[in-house]
């Protein structure tokens, strides 16, 4: 796959996490986006951290198992990440920590829900 290619990848993916974030925050869920433009800013910035957080754990030698103890440490990772997001990004306001955890569960799963509706269609 050329740069390009994954580049085109990282922005396309990039808007679909960008329309759940910004359904996310309409819906009141831990945070508050002040329209499409920060959400896809928003998913960017999100997934810069989440490959510097990657590549940081990867490079201390620190793997994350599966299981429930695995989850509640994603979910974790997924709320700081976006705690940091709502500091970078203009129009993306994250409600506490808390706010975060709600947010990222929310956004999980209303990107769970897209993927398999789209999945039906398809």
């Amino acid at each position: 796959m050329t740069v390009v290619g994954v580049i085109v990848g990282i922005l396309i993916g990039s808007l679909f996490t960008g329309l759940v974030i910004w359904v996310v925050g309409k819906l009141g869920l831990g945070l508050e986006v002040k329209g499409f433009g920060p959400a896809y800013v928003a998913a960017i910035v999100i997934a810069i951290l989440n490959a510097l957080v990657a590549w940081l754990l990867g490079a201390l030698g620190v793997t994350i198992g599966g299981g429930f103890l695995g989850a509640v440490i994603h979910l974790v990772i997924a709320a700081i990440v976006l705690m940091a997001a709502g500091n970078f990004v203009k129009g993306l306001v994250v409600k506490g920590f808390t706010g975060a955890v709600i947010a990222s569960l929310a956004i999980a799963a209303v990107g769970w829900l897209v993927t398999w509706g789209v999945a039906q269609v398809i």
